[in-house]
């Protein structure tokens, strides 16, 4: 479950800065600082990395040369979702890397912990999503962590008279606060976005969100709001309908801006562009 989570994180980060081209995997060196050294991908999971690299070498050992990072990504996070409970998709193939990836793309395209529904709607909906498969995406995060240091400041600093922020459930926040108390000297410490099933890919996720089990501002922003509270709603109560939206809004997500023909290559490795010259 935590590869899985990872995967779909990587392919987020991937797919929402120019498109599915495995720009995300490629490693900086003297000539250029590409995607991953911006901020909000530094900590990009591990385990995701390491799936794509691991499926990448057996493949170029049996056809050399045919089959992309980012088709590899794409399907990995479809095969590991589906592995955890979730719902399969189509995944269509033949996307190619690209030539690019620079550190100046990121910022701006992928969602941060803290933003506000107003900017997460406008990130979702210049990227041609609707708020309806914006609240379905979110719902990915039934399974994988986040890092204390991404909601301490609501339970610990959430304003000058309230340190925790009255949003969040109190039992829940209690328990919170026991995981992170030392978040500033362990960085690693997190909590499960679930706490109810959180290996289980499924709609517990929009469930613990009416009940005041939001991690991230950004979660608990989705119930706040009418245009998001009514698709929390809707998923919460109904877990097939959840897993067809998911399913065809991570089929979009996956084809996003996609490169074929002369405008990438494929990869020998993931992290690093065929040509030095790039």
């Amino acid at each position: 479950p935590v590869t899985a989570a990872a995967s779909m994180r990587l392919l987020f980060s991937d797919c929402l800065v120019g498109g599915c081209d495995g720009s995300v995997l490629v490693s900086s060196n003297v000539f250029n600082h590409a995607e991953r050294d911006a901020e909000i991908n530094r900590n990009l999971p591990g385990d995701a990395f390491d799936v794509v690299t691991r499926a990448k070498i057996t493949l170029e050992l049996s056809c050399p040369g045919i089959v992309s990072c980012s088709d590899v990504l794409a399907q990995a996070t479809r095969d590991l979702i589906a592995a955890t409970g979730g719902p399969s998709y189509k995944v269509e193939l033949g996307r190619k890397d690209s030539l690019v990836s620079k550190v100046s793309d990121v910022e701006g395209n992928i969602p941060k912990p803290n933003q506000s529904i107003d900017e997460l709607i406008k990130l979702y909906t210049a990227k041609g999503f609707t708020i309806q498969e914006m609240v379905a995406l979110y719902g990915g995060r039934t399974i994988g962590f986040s890092n204390c240091k991404e909601f301490s400041d609501r339970l610990f600093n959430f304003s000058k008279n309230t340190p925790t922020d009255p949003e969040i459930n109190s039992k829940y926040a209690e328990a919170l606060k026991k995981s992170c108390a030392d978040y500033e000297k362990n960085p690693a410490s997190s909590a499960y976005s679930d706490p109810v099933t959180p290996g289980k890919f499924d709609n517990v996720y929009y469930q613990n969100l009416l009940r005041g089990m939001g991690l991230l501002a950004s979660d608990q922003a989705l119930v706040k709001d009418p245009r998001t509270r009514k698709f929390v709603e809707m998923y919460a109560g109904n877990q097939a309908l959840f897993f067809k939206d998911f399913g065809e809004a991570m089929e979009k997500m996956s084809v996003r801006e996609v490169k074929t023909g002369g405008k990438g290559e494929v990869r020998t490795r993931c992290d690093a562009f065929n040509s030095i010259n790039h």
